[in-house]
């Protein structure tokens, strides 16, 4: 084997400090760019977060980034190297917040979460520790829909291996009893039928009601196939009761689970939208107000330890001054940071808004462009990943609504005139049609790619079936009423 050395040229790139502090901040949603902010402020003492008051000339002033980087270049000059020395580990900490409120929000807050309200109303029951435990561990292992898909069986058993915790089926029966009685009625369910024969047994009972329960009770399998008259003539009801026992049944809710709004942790409970756009005299005003980020200055008093640290011959004011620049290093960058977030997020924002300028008049998703993260990064100048990053997590409040940034961006379609629309504006067609059925003869997928091309969109039936099955509306038969 032959041995030897090899040179080779390898091109790599590597992001600076300002840049990977940057893309964090242009990720971050607004709450938590001003948690960031707060801890910044507390964390490098450099910062000063408001200017002073009045022309007091006591006390330490602020020096802007220029005059910091002015007074580094001076000292640079001095031969004493800081980079030689450790650096000490000084423990500086100040609270530079500002006694002002803080601003003043526009919040949207979402629901309690599912868990908590269960565990809200088990607080109220008169149980044993033994028993609080198990039922726990039950609204713990229902899903998103509030049922409870495993059996009774297996989760005897995870409670003694994952919590060490000793029940019987019978037990989980009886404590799944009283969790079924929660609200929202048809919580605790182990299946369709029995989510929905909870409810009807919290209703009053009326003919209709009980009517219901018996077909969902006897004859769930033919309801479910819309095979009405097998219903009928094994239940012996009329046309009218069954018509009656429809419309109870349309009344219940399939996912009561879904009723409360789990998809934000108990950490993040509100949501703060990061633009603002007004529609004023026929013009629309785009703003960032919700959050005002303080004024973040570099204290005086700092970059004069840099000055002075030149005519010092002393070890431990050498060492200081060390820390010192590495902590006015970190705060410009921050500031640099905050200033070019706060111009991707404007410019990524006003590019969507030009793009999709007659939606934002008033609103209608028929005018909703197709729209996708290169098409912006185009009219901006910026890398697609960036586009994302300002995207994700970010809200908008707009005339007629509140609305993630994501909602705006389609695939598109072409029409007969070639012309591309938005997969929403189709959808939105689609919706329309279904709506405006006879529900005694529903349309099928073959009916609805006639109806779309009538109106004028070229869409085919395996597009109809995907975009049906995602705005959850079911198949013709199940649509299908007496």
């Amino acid at each position: 084997m032959k041995q030897g050395l090899e040179t080779r040229q390898v091109l790599q790139q590597k992001l600076s400090p300002l840049q990977i502090q940057t893309i964090k901040l242009i990720e971050m949603p607004v709450q938590v760019l001003e948690q960031h902010v707060r801890e910044e402020l507390n964390n490098n003492p450099v910062f000063e977060d408001e200017a002073p008051q009045g022309g007091d000339s006591e006390g330490p002033k602020d020096v802007s980034i220029s005059e910091v980087e002015e007074r580094e270049q001076n000292s640079s000059d001095d031969s004493y190297d800081y980079s030689d020395d450790d650096i000490p580990s000084y423990n500086l900490k100040v609270n530079n917040w500002g006694k002002d409120e803080r601003p003043e929000y526009n919040t949207f807050s979402v629901r309690q979460s599912f868990t908590q309200s269960l565990m809200e109303q088990l607080g109220f029951q008169q149980l044993t520790d033994h028993e609080r435990s198990v039922a726990t561990f039950i609204i713990g292992s229902l899903d998103d829909g509030g049922y409870l898909r495993r059996d009774l069986e297996s989760l005897v058993d995870d409670m003694a291996f994952r919590s060490g915790i000793e029940t019987d089926v019978p037990e989980i029966e009886r404590l799944l009893k009283i969790i079924q009685q929660f609200e929202p009625s048809g919580v605790g369910a182990r299946d369709l039928r029995e989510c929905l024969i909870i409810q009807l047994e919290d209703k009053r009972q009326t003919p209709s009601v009980r009517n219901a329960i018996r077909v969902l009770d006897e004859c769930f399998d033919d309801f479910s196939g819309r095979h009405f008259q097998r219903v009928m003539a094994r239940l012996h009801l009329s046309k009218e009761e069954m018509q009656e026992v429809l419309a109870e049944i349309k009344k219940l809710n399939p996912a009561p689970g879904g009723q409360i709004d789990d998809s934000y942790t108990d950490q993040a409970q509100q949501v703060v939208p990061d633009f603002r756009l007004d529609y004023d005299n026929g013009e629309l005003v785009l703003s960032m107000p919700r959050f005002q980020v303080p004024e973040l200055r570099i204290n005086r008093r700092y970059s004069e330890i840099l000055e002075q640290s030149r005519y010092s011959k002393q070890r431990s004011e050498k060492e200081a001054a060390t820390f010192v620049k590495q902590k006015i290093d970190s705060a410009k960058w921050f500031i640099e940071a905050l200033r070019q977030r706060q111009n991707t997020l404007e410019r990524t924002m006003k590019a969507i808004i030009a793009y999709q300028h007659d939606f934002f008049i008033d609103g209608d998703e028929t005018n909703l462009r197709p729209m996708v993260l290169k098409d912006i990064a185009e009219r901006t100048g910026f890398d697609i990943s960036t586009i994302s990053r300002v995207v994700n997590s970010k809200w908008i409040e707009t005339h007629f609504g509140v609305f993630p940034l994501k909602y705006f961006f389609s695939e598109g379609l072409e029409n007969q005139d070639g012309e591309e629309v938005s997969t929403r504006e189709i959808k939105k067609v689609l919706q329309d049609c279904v709506s405006k059925e006879d529900k005694r003869n529903p349309l099928t997928d073959d009916d609805l790619v006639e109806e779309l091309s009538n109106r004028g969109y070229k869409v085919a039936r395996r597009t109809i079936a995907k975009y049906r099955s995602q705005l959850d509306i079911p198949k013709a038969r199940l649509r299908r009423e007496l």
